[in-house]
């Protein structure tokens, strides 16, 4: 067993900060964040001019190491090294908590292995501070972080994931959402989401709805900026959905359009009671092969 004593005692190596930048908006830095990268030698940075920019802003003069998951092999090592002479090193990431989405993981294990503290400092993380907005249930939640690109990737990860009945959260980029969307629809049915874009910044935007619905609006307004996903977990208490012939489909829709619905608000209602594709079941509706 290995016990870390406080970072406050003395120690004959150096300390390795893990240090969180803001995910959008330079307001969230904290006195914390900005007083420790005053005060190390080295700020360990996964993108040295996107870091720059951030230094330069709070007027902190501190050199920079380059370190990402391209040359981490090759840097940690000498990143120890120099903690092991009693350099104290930050770490950080473009933005939120270092050693989610880099290479700052491996970094902290090989500091522990060689008994040099490791100082987490509390910020801001993309992934909760969507969580706690969307709407959706916070607790029990799955962070996953970046979703595999292939199609045939996504709809094996997602068939693993489709049972589980925590709320999931998801990184995309804005030119593969619409896709991924697809796939998991595919896998999970048409389930509550929050696509969640620009988080902390001028152009922040919450779409809430069901996956049809947000693929809908996507496919008519093209999203920019960064994206998260939050996906509602199975709902264990859900009655199963009928099973339906698309045949019968013409039907079921002209009966809710007879009481009163529109052409398209029948076919999501349609969609959504038998767990089809709003796509699918306008095809059949109008008998487009």
């Amino acid at each position: 067993m290995q016990v870390q004593k406080s970072y406050h005692n003395a120690s004959t190596t150096g300390e390795l900060y893990l240090v969180p930048t803001p995910i959008g908006n330079f307001q969230d830095m904290t006195f914390r964040a900005v007083e420790v990268l005053q005060t190390v030698d080295f700020v360990c940075a996964e993108d040295t001019r996107n870091t720059g920019i951030l230094l330069k802003h709070f007027d902190i003069p501190v050199k920079q190491i380059s370190f990402h998951e391209h040359n981490a092999y090759d840097k940690i090592p000498e990143l120890i090294a120099l903690l092991k002479d009693g350099k104290r090193l930050a770490q950080v990431s473009d933005a939120g908590m270092p050693s989610i989405s880099d290479p700052g993981h491996d970094l902290v294990k090989a500091a522990i292995e060689e008994g040099i503290p490791v100082i987490s400092l509390p910020g801001a993380s993309a992934g909760i501070t969507a969580l706690i907005a969307s709407g959706l249930a916070p607790q029990p939640h799955v962070f996953y972080g970046f979703l595999p690109r292939k199609a045939g990737q996504q709809k094996e990860f997602f068939e693993s994931k489709k049972a589980y009945p925590e709320t999931q959260i998801f990184y995309e980029s804005p030119y593969r959402v619409l896709d991924t969307l697809s796939n998991m629809q595919d896998i999970y049915g048409d389930r509550p989401i929050v696509l969640v874009r620009e988080l902390t910044k001028i152009y922040e935007e919450y779409q809430r709805g069901t996956i049809s619905e947000i693929m809908e609006h996507i496919t008519q307004v093209p999203l920019k900026g960064e994206c998260l996903l939050i996906v509602s977990g199975q709902d264990e208490t859900a009655i199963p959905q009928e099973s339906v012939a698309l045949s019968d489909i013409p039907d079921l829709v002209n009966d809710l359009i007879a009481s009163g619905e529109k052409t398209n608000q029948a076919i999501k209602k349609v969609a959504k009671t038998y767990g089809l594709k709003r796509q699918e079941v306008y095809n059949a509706y109008h008998n487009i092969d």
